[in-house]
């Protein structure tokens, strides 16, 4: 923003000029194959089905690579790899290689972190600063963690008859954190001793085929990990494979309820993490200000492509315009555009059919009258993009109020009491998170108690650890990923 100063006697006040220069990230380290194969067995191969598909930047919309559809001769063919892999290697190997192995991919991804990043940004288009901060430091974190437990699994599970690896794992991952979700998936499942076959999502598999390419640079046996891209065809015929012991998916409550589905009476080992609509309270008592970093942080960090995203914003009457104004002036100097541009705050949407999604979503809460803001800014032409967006006089009936809509859209409700605010948060199918914003630890202690919800933060919103477990209730799944509950889950320990 420009602003006049005073300037010296006879000469014109001089203006300055305070937004923020460009400041891109180079891309030039970064080497995208023109195709990518399927990694089976150890190494990449051709996929059988003899079909491709293109992989974009949401950014630009300029065609980044073309990339292997796995079909089910190549789904078989990568489940018998990591099955021989464990009959014949991994599975005698100690927990004490094994860890070895770990701590040896943590590393590599430390050395990579910044092609990693840049490739995430580029193929995901969330802000390089969240890619460069959250997603490759975190996921190096899950294997560092993974790797200590790896030859202490009987101290981990104390009473357990000698823990026990399952066999092969299939995990299927989604678009939105591609590289940590197949370090959530892949680290515990490795350090029990599983074999895996990971199917990452069809929009964003660029950074999980690197990540191939560092097993293979830390040695891991072959046909330990076994990485199969593709679209929905392709994770439906990973999941009902006879040859698989235990599935993780993280995406849709749709999905979800059809992989739940296609398992039912087969024996096979469970874990869902999937849609949200966190409430996110903010009683009479809180710290305004920090609230307000909180929200923003909530529900426009990685353009909302959060399935534990505070897109329910509780706010107790006495406090609420004061809050929604606070919220308003700073939701103004959010940045949005280019995704490698170190000082943007919201990036490109992931694809057409999500911006599809939301832009209907937001036309629903306008037309059931709710009011709507978004602050004034200029938008690229190329690409998917959408402006940080808040709706006000939002009842619970509202689809906006109801629908996980993923992406930067929030809805403001309003409570009397800390009773209703319970019921209005718990009065949604899903249970993944939630949130509280108050100075009183024993309101903190009593609100969380009380909250159907799989996480809750206490003044504070999406903060993540390997050491802690994650997951949710009702339609937003079960079982937990990070920490011994997430490592209990790749174990059999009747």
């Amino acid at each position: 923003m420009a602003d006049e100063i005073t300037a010296a006697p006879g000469r014109a006040p001089a203006r300055l000029d305070w937004s923020y220069a460009p400041a891109p990230e180079a891309t030039d380290h970064v080497k995208v194959r023109e195709s990518y194969g399927l990694l089976i067995g150890g190494k990449w191969v051709a996929p059988l089905s003899g079909s491709h598909f293109k992989t974009i930047n949401p950014a630009t919309e300029e065609v980044l690579a073309s990339v292997a559809e796995a079909g089910e001769e190549d789904v078989d063919a990568a489940v018998k790899a990591a099955r021989a892999a464990y009959t014949k290697t991994w599975s005698k190997t100690s927990g004490a290689e094994r860890a070895k192995y770990l701590y040896r991919i943590a590393r590599v991804l430390q050395e990579r972190a910044r092609e990693f990043a840049v490739l995430e940004t580029m193929n995901g288009g969330k802000p390089i600063k969240e890619s460069r901060d959250v997603d490759v430091p975190l996921a190096a974190a899950h294997f560092f963690y993974h790797a200590g437990w790896a030859d202490k699994l009987d101290y981990a599970f104390p009473g357990a008859p000698g823990p026990r690896p399952l066999g092969v794992a299939a995990q299927v991952i989604p678009w939105n954190f591609p590289l940590l979700m197949a370090a959530w998936k892949l680290a515990p499942a490795l350090a029990a001793g599983n074999t895996v076959v990971l199917k990452p999502a069809e929009t964003t598999p660029l950074t999980a085929l690197l990540l191939g390419e560092v097993l293979q640079q830390a040695e891991l046996p072959p046909g330990v990990v076994n990485i199969v891209t593709g679209a929905g065809q392709t994770g439906a015929a990973l999941v009902a494979h006879p040859g698989v012991d235990k599935v993780a998916f993280t995406g849709s409550t749709e999905v979800g309820k059809a992989i739940q589905r296609t398992l039912a009476g087969s024996g096979k080992r469970l874990t869902l993490e999937l849609g949200g609509k966190a409430a996110n309270i903010v009683l009479d008592d809180a710290p305004v200000d920090q609230a307000v970093e909180g929200i923003i942080n909530g529900i426009y960090f990685n353009q909302g492509h959060v399935c534990c995203a505070g897109s329910r914003l509780l706010v107790q009457e006495s406090i609420a315009e004061l809050l929604v104004g606070k919220l308003k002036r700073r939701m103004a100097t959010l940045r949005v555009g280019d995704p490698l541009d170190k000082n943007t705050d919201v990036g490109a949407i992931n694809s057409r059919a999500q911006l599809d999604r939301i832009e209907e979503l937001v036309a629903s809460g306008e037309a059931d009258g709710a009011e709507v803001y978004q602050p004034p800014c200029d938008l690229p032409e190329r690409g998917f993009w959408f402006r940080p967006t808040v709706f006000t006089g939002v009842a619970q009936s509202y689809r906006i109020a109801q629908e996980e809509i993923f992406g930067p859209v929030l809805s403001v409700l309003t409570f009397r009491t800390p009773d209703e605010a319970v019921e209005k948060a718990n009065n949604t199918p899903y249970g993944l998170s939630a949130g509280v914003w108050t100075d009183k630890g024993s309101r903190i202690l009593d609100l969380a108690g009380r909250l159907r919800a799989g996480v809750v933060w206490a003044n504070t919103f999406n903060r993540f650890d390997p050491t802690s477990p994650f997951g949710g209730y009702k339609e937003s799944g079960f079982g937990r990923e990070g920490g011994r509950h997430g490592l209990a889950a790749y174990l059999d320990l009747t």
